[in-house]
């Protein structure tokens, strides 16, 4: 995964008058989540921007907050709002590499990976941008792009290589994740495809249906009729 550094500020206030006033600047609202995971009630001190998102609480019949039942106390986990500069995320945003990002945020650095973008649907400009924070602890779902090398026995026999999932979801610690998902299709022949339950990444888990055809090698005009005669 390559590594890229990215400067951000705090943003305290999240209504939209500010988010207006933030993207006049050129600058991106963008939430940091995944942080620190706390006891309820949280008996410390937030900083500039953070807020406590409450988890394992569910709703009973009449909307009323209760405690899960598999859990013994309330917790809540920190998220930070921030904003970061349009210029500064131009190469993060428009390519399709995935990157390990080191996050600046006053003065502290926060590694984190790109979950998610929003963009305004006529202007086509980014809206808000969701960062999830990683760490060697916790493992992290990512979609990896699927790269396909080799030659396939079926294309030498005349049939076309389909791929029909260009990325992949996989779980795994964030700097196990690669760039790149390499299958080889050397030995993939006529009209034989290749499933996600075919494959298997060292360190990492494939989260898509194992069912789901990945790439195949589909029979054209020229190889049925290549086939016909050969059964004739």
């Amino acid at each position: 995964m390559k590594k890229f550094e990215l400067k951000a500020e705090a943003r305290p206030e999240v209504g939209k008058k500010s988010l207006k006033a933030l993207r006049a600047e050129g600058k991106i609202p963008a939430v940091l989540n995944g942080g620190k995971i706390v006891d309820l009630p949280f008996k410390g001190t937030l900083k500039p921007g953070e807020r406590l998102v409450e988890i394992d609480v569910v709703k009973d019949s009449k909307g009323r907050k209760s405690l899960a039942s598999n859990v013994k106390k309330n917790r809540g986990i920190i998220t930070t709002d921030i904003a970061v500069k349009e210029e500064d995320v131009r190469k993060l945003i428009y390519t399709p590499d995935i990157f390990e990002i080191d996050i600046d945020l006053n003065g502290e650095t926060r590694k984190a990976v790109m979950k998610d973008l929003q963009f305004q649907p006529v202007k086509d400009n980014v809206l808000h941008i969701d960062f999830l924070e990683v760490g060697p602890e916790k493992p992290i779902v990512m979609e990896v792009p699927v790269k396909i090398e080799g030659h396939a026995e079926g294309v030498k026999a005349g049939g076309k290589l389909q791929l029909s999932m260009r990325k992949l979801k996989v779980k795994a610690i964030y700097d196990q994740i690669p760039e790149r998902l390499v299958i080889n299709v050397d030995n993939l022949g006529l009209g034989k495809s290749i499933a996600v339950g075919d494959l298997h990444f060292e360190g990492l888990e494939l989260i898509n249906a194992k069912n789901a055809v990945v790439c195949a090698v589909q029979l054209t005009r020229a190889a049925r009729g290549a086939q016909a005669k050969a059964e004739a």
